[in-house]
């Protein structure tokens, strides 16, 4: 993976993590669990797909890291809770889930059924899925309960709206990226104009 720094990259970076801070804010608590709906993991499937895997990663670490230095913008949150509260697990597994969707859904291309099927598939295993193995084992030790527990209090009852953030995204993402790939969006320097019929 290449990365270097380039002026849109940053700026698309800074507008991404913006839109995870705004989709952050759109949560809906549940009364059972300490784990909130929110529209925060749609922000970094696209985040992910739309920027690559390194200014993805990016701009969600940017994210966290001034949620940590006390602004408030993880679920209107900041501090030090961000990273180590009960859904603490989830956000940790944020920066990453980015680079692995920008990382794989750059290796897809065109815009027939392979390529939702493959972009969906991606984004709903790096999006969703990947991000459980880490926030539902933190969510089982801060709660003191067993695995299968933190299971119903933190994933099971998400699958479903996932699984509609995970659509959502794919259909978002492939008609989008055909014009403005990755490489093109931030101005790596290497990408070509797509031509259209």
């Amino acid at each position: 993976m290449n990365f270097r720094l380039t002026v849109r990259g940053v700026v698309f970076s800074a507008l991404f993590a913006a839109m995870l801070v705004v989709f952050g804010f759109v949560n809906i608590h549940l009364g059972f669990t300490p784990v909130p709906i929110t529209l925060a993991t749609l922000a970094i499937m696209l985040a992910g797909a739309f920027l690559g895997a390194g200014y993805g990663f990016f701009s969600v670490l940017v994210v966290i890291v001034l949620a940590v230095l006390g602004l408030p913008f993880i679920g209107g949150s900041g501090g030090l809770g961000v990273i180590v509260g009960p859904s603490a697990g989830f956000v940790w597994s944020w920066p990453l889930s980015a680079l692995l969707i920008g990382w794989l859904t750059a290796k897809i291309e065109g815009r027939g059924w392979r390529a939702y099927l493959w972009t969906f598939l991606v984004i709903e295993a790096f999006g969703s899925l990947f991000m459980y193995l880490f926030g539902v084992p933190w969510l089982a030790h801060m709660l003191n309960v067993s695995l299968i527990k933190a299971m119903w209090l933190g994933c099971i009852p998400y699958l479903p709206g996932d699984l509609v953030k995970a659509i959502v995204a794919t259909l978002i993402v492939v008609p989008v990226r055909a014009i403005y790939p990755a490489a093109r969006l931030v101005g790596d320097g290497q990408s070509k104009v797509v031509q259209l019929d």
